[in-house]
């Protein structure tokens, strides 16, 4: 086991991408086994420990930030097994929690496998994907991390290990999960007792549902039911051909239209992808892409997936959902090979870096928002978006994964007055968000930073029910105590 308590080996793990400040540990753990990873949560209360399980800080929330615990770190948790097939088209590849995505990508398209979840950022760790159900652009056609996980091997806060295969243990009609532990240990509790949000992407607090299996509790659950430290992932076969496309549209409403046709089953494509980009998006991005049309009020980014034989087809049919709907189809960008792809995947990334050396310069961090809500309600959550900062006299961006209803709205203060402004904002946002019933968070999770946000979507009751889970896997608070729950629901044996 590595252990360092120096200053200079303790600092990278005091922040993430969260902005969140003070953060302060005795020390940080690495544990180089799954065996080291046990031994470690089995001594927790001999030796008066707590721990933050720390991924690779590329989150939004300040999960991984501790607040005095020790640090456990998952970096050296990172072998990678060989695809196995397993007949239907499929295959699944066993890997342990430190492995990046990057890396575990690029290992089976070598062997003509396909991992479809797509976080933007490619330098996470698989554990941390799984502890918060990361989605992305993606998931409009595959969904989010949890439908991509067919088995975890995971260390629960005492030290127990859970080999838990997908299918093996589900909630009775009664609501409840009985499992045994490999010490003999019986386990018996229910699902936590609320209803989820009629949203396409959500992953706010414990998952349930009926008939649920045990395997998507833990999945989104942030480390704080127990450590994944291995999983075993399921592959697709590699698609033989893609066709990506960046379309411009004048009009927004023409703009919405064609993401409809988009949509429809009868149109006969089916995208893995549709994204969007508002007009203060592109004039972001026309700083470095000049080829950016001025007079554009809003871009679709699809990507779908192809074969040789049906491609013509496909671009004809796409062309004409185009002309239908208007769009600038000479402006387009049209990317058939792999190089004018990635050329156009580029693009893409280029916004967030752009708008935080614009940031940079104001001295202030941006507001942004993670919400989803049902279909019917996204055009009216949309508008709510923009007319609320116009009247604000904000600069701001929407983008995001308009396929899912699910648009992420980054509110670029000037001064400080004006981040003041928009922090409050960001709280009516909430509330229209749940008020059109909806998610406070689609993709991004909870962590330390949303966590009293959840307190209004779940009320009272949900955060308890919440709360009833944690003390009966996790009766100690040993493991990333204040995320998702806020802390003080611990302070008592009552919910307050």
């Amino acid at each position: 086991m590595i252990y360092k308590d120096d200053p200079d080996s303790i600092r990278g793990f005091l922040e993430d991408t969260s902005n969140l400040k003070g953060g302060h540990t005795p020390g940080v753990f690495f544990p180089e086994t799954v065996d080291e990873l046990a031994d470690l949560l089995k001594s927790a209360i001999r030796e008066h420990r707590q721990f933050t399980i720390a991924g690779n800080g590329t989150g939004t929330t300040g999960g991984r930030i501790p607040q005095g615990e020790y640090v456990v770190s998952m970096q050296k948790l990172d072998r990678i097994g060989e695809p196995v097939p397993i007949g239907g088209d499929r295959a699944y590849i066993t890997v342990q929690a430190g492995v990046l995505l990057e890396t575990l990508q690029k290992k089976v398209e070598h062997s003509g496998w396909f991992y479809p979840p797509d976080p933007t950022e490619k330098l996470c760790f698989i554990g941390s994907t799984i502890a918060n159900n990361s989605s992305g652009a993606r998931s409009f056609k595959y969904g989010p991390t949890r439908n991509h996980v067919a088995r975890i091997l995971l260390v629960l806060a005492d030290g127990e290990r859970l080999n838990l295969s997908r299918g093996v243990c589900r909630a009775d009609k009664d609501g409840l999960f009985r499992f045994t532990l490999p010490s003999g240990r019986e386990i018996s509790f229910k699902r936590p007792e609320y209803r989820m949000p009629a949203t396409s992407k959500h992953n706010a607090g414990y998952f349930s549902e009926a008939d649920m299996d045990l395997v998507d509790l833990f999945i989104g659950s942030e480390g704080t039911l127990g450590v994944i430290a291995e999983a075993d992932l399921l592959l697709t076969p590699l698609p033989s051909a893609i066709i990506s496309c960046l379309v411009y549209f004048r009009k927004i409403n023409e703009l919405f239209r064609f993401v409809d046709l988009l949509k429809e089953p009868e149109n006969a494509v089916v995208p893995r992808a549709i994204e969007f980009f508002d007009s203060h998006s592109l004039e972001f991005l026309a700083e470095k892409y000049p080829e950016v049309p001025a007079r554009s009020g809003g871009a679709i980014f699809f990507e779908l997936e192809t074969t040789t034989q049906r491609e013509e087809g496909d671009l004809d049919l796409l062309f004409a959902l185009m002309e239908s709907c208007n769009a600038m189809t000479d402006e387009s960008w049209m990317a058939l090979d792999r190089d004018e792809q990635e050329r156009l995947r580029e693009f893409r990334h280029a916004l967030p870096l752009i708008v935080n050396d614009w940031l940079s310069r104001q001295h202030e961090s941006k507001i942004s928002t993670d919400m989803a809500v049902p279909e019917s309600a996204f055009r009216e959550l949309f508008d709510f978006y923009g007319s609320s900062c116009e009247q604000e006299g904000f600069v701001y961006i929407i983008f995001g994964h308009i396929g899912d209803a699910h648009v992420h709205l980054n509110i670029l203060p000037r001064n400080h007055e004006e981040f003041v402004g928009a922090k409050a904002l960001y709280r009516t946002f909430v509330g229209k968000a749940l008020e059109l019933g909806g998610t406070i968070s689609a993709e991004h999770g909870i962590g330390k930073l949303k966590s009293e946000y959840l307190v209004g979507m779940y009320h009272e009751t949900g955060i308890g029910e919440m709360v009833r889970i944690k003390k009966y896997l996790d009766p100690y608070l040993l493991l990333n105590k204040g995320n998702i729950i806020p802390a003080a629901y611990f302070e008592t044996n009552t919910i307050h």
